[in-house]
């Protein structure tokens, strides 16, 4: 099933859950103008057919001493199939990346960490980063300021 696929309700399920994944069905349902016995049924479908994909709590990385954000431009040695296996492997193990794309341009992946300063900063780009396999070259953006970090999907009820 596509978003061309869920009507409006199911669109507005996706659009709350997004906000509030703790949400009573009974909140939900009224919210979404159906009784509470359908409303669960809507978001066990939308889980079955993989549009919700997990529930979590957002926890605070100023908190939990994670607070400085790093992109890290990463350029294989030789863009081989081999070496991109090698480095998807290795990298999905290191918990401190957040985020890992493969990207087209002068760069071959896009890293996003986080760490609690420029010291632990360090100690993961040249023990770990550094070391994956096929690395020949990294650029580090250190994000100064984080003006806006989320997972949210924008979902247009509009059809």
């Amino acid at each position: 099933m596509t978003e061309a696929k869920l009507g409006r309700i199911d669109l507005n399920i996706l659009r709350i859950l997004q906000k509030d994944g703790r949400i009573s069905y009974t909140e939900l349902a009224k919210k979404v103008g159906l009784s509470v016995t359908p409303c669960i049924e809507r978001v066990k479908r939308l889980e079955r057919d993989g549009f919700i994909l997990s529930y979590g709590a957002r926890v605070s990385s100023q908190k939990l001493n994670q607070g400085l954000v790093v992109f890290v431009q990463i350029r294989l040695n030789h863009t081989s199939q081999k070496n991109f296996e090698e480095f998807r492997r290795s990298v999905i193990d290191l918990e401190n990346i957040q985020s890992c794309f493969l990207v087209s341009g002068n760069y071959d992946y896009l890293l996003k960490a986080r760490v609690a300063d420029m010291t632990a900063y360090r100690e993961l780009l040249g023990n770990r980063i550094l070391k994956l396999p096929a690395v020949q070259e990294s650029t580090s953006y250190v994000v100064m300021e984080e003006l806006k970090d989320t997972m949210d999907l924008p979902i247009s009820l509009k059809r």
